[in-house]
């Protein structure tokens, strides 16, 4: 925030002055004038003149009246979180989630939407459009208070360019994806990979919240890893960090650029439903394939109990890897690792004091299917704060 005594562009320094008074009332609910002055820095008159420009605009509320000091009482302040709005989209293998969040970030209302496939770039577009629209007719909330969209794409997401450079799933190979869907929806957008914006919501509402040294790994249709260093998402040089279905994990066959990576090749969900047809008799499309292996392994199923092993001791050699680089204090599973249970748990533990020096706490995600949103929502509300509708 620039105080008194500091000089800069009059249009930047009146935006950042009123993100600091808008910042202090989301950490300082039920303040006055006077306070938010001592709190910014900022003179009173600047201040006043801010927040009355605000409370037009319908980003403050003034909410009643707080103690006397020896004079009148000050009228209290208030952040109206429900001015405008974000929405939070993440595509993860033939789904795509949707949902409209306030200021707060709290979900006001989402959807699930079952893709069709073959995929392409096009039809996913479509299927944003469509999801956002009946949204805001379910909601009845009104477009013109959406801020932006925070979206989470499987590959590897140039944010600055708005490209995919790796994207098999989708086709996605250095298209102007973000152009493509801001003319589609008419909103900006920020892009960000799938696993990258789970990892952010497990850290800033799950079982990461506390942790500033961690990784998220995540195995469903592809396998990813998300990492977050002092706090930081860590993205890397080329924005490709956390990419570990590139691991050379299991057989590497004919490896084509382009293609899923070896690790996810062999132990993707793909890849263990293929080993599951053999081990598995009866197999349900529609349920979890770990959780059929971990219940007939249960059951004393021989092959699904060599299959299991199989699976768990080859997620380990990622984790392995991930931990001997990162040395992360917390290591969260997540995906279709969450049907390991404990006992997996405990025998990655074991494989990884055998291998590594130093053995990070391992815990499964808390949020379930919902930390991607609210990560794809705190991208939103970082790219697109409350003021920047007013400067379009």
């Amino acid at each position: 925030m620039i105080g008194r005594g500091q000089t800069g562009n009059a249009k930047l320094v009146k935006h950042i002055n009123r993100e600091g008074i808008l910042h202090q009332l989301k950490e300082n609910p039920r303040v006055s004038r006077a306070d938010l002055a001592k709190l910014t820095e900022l003179s009173r008159p600047c201040v006043s003149a801010l927040v009355d420009e605000m409370i037009v605009e319908g980003l403050i509320s003034e909410v009643g009246f707080g103690e006397s000091k020896g004079g009148r009482k000050p009228i209290l302040l208030e952040y109206n979180f429900q001015a405008y709005g974000v929405i939070g989209a993440v595509f993860e293998g033939s789904t795509l989630q949707l949902a409209i969040a306030n200021l707060k970030g709290e979900l006001l209302v989402q959807r699930t939407t079952c893709l069709r496939h073959p995929m392409n770039g096009e039809t996913a577009i479509q299927s944003i459009e469509q999801g956002l629209a009946a949204l805001l007719d379910e909601s009845g909330f009104d477009k013109a208070r959406l801020l932006g969209m925070g979206l989470g794409l499987p590959g590897i997401t140039q944010r600055s360019e708005g490209t995919v450079s790796y994207a098999p799933s989708t086709g996605w190979m250095g298209l102007p994806v973000r152009k493509e869907i801001e003319a589609a929806l008419g909103l900006p957008v920020v892009i960000e990979n799938d696993v990258n914006l789970m990892t952010l919501g497990e850290f800033h509402k799950g079982i990461g919240v506390g942790h500033s040294n961690l990784v998220y790994m995540y195995a469903g249709t592809g396998i990813g890893a998300g990492i977050m260093i002092d706090g930081q998402l860590y993205r890397g040089a080329k924005e490709a960090s956390g990419e570990i279905g590139y691991m050379v994990i299991g057989p590497v066959g004919n490896q084509t650029k382009g293609e899923y990576g070896v690790f996810e090749r062999n132990y993707s969900v793909r890849a263990i439903r293929e080993k599951a047809k053999a081990a598995l008799p009866l197999m349900d499309e529609s349920e979890s394939i770990v959780k059929q292996i971990v219940d007939q392994a249960k059951s004393g199923g021989e092959a699904a109990q060599t299959l299991l092993d199989d699976i768990c001791r080859h997620w380990t050699y990622g984790i392995a890897n991930l931990t001997s680089v990162m040395d992360p204090a917390l290591l969260i599973l997540s995906g279709e690792m969450l049907h390991i249970g404990d006992e997996g748990v405990h025998k990655i533990q074991q494989w990884l004091t055998d291998w590594v020096p130093s053995v990070p706490r391992i815990e499964m995600a808390s949020l379930g299917d919902q930390a991607g949103l609210i990560g794809a929502i705190h991208c939103a509300l970082e790219a697109f704060p409350s003021t920047s509708k007013l400067q379009r």
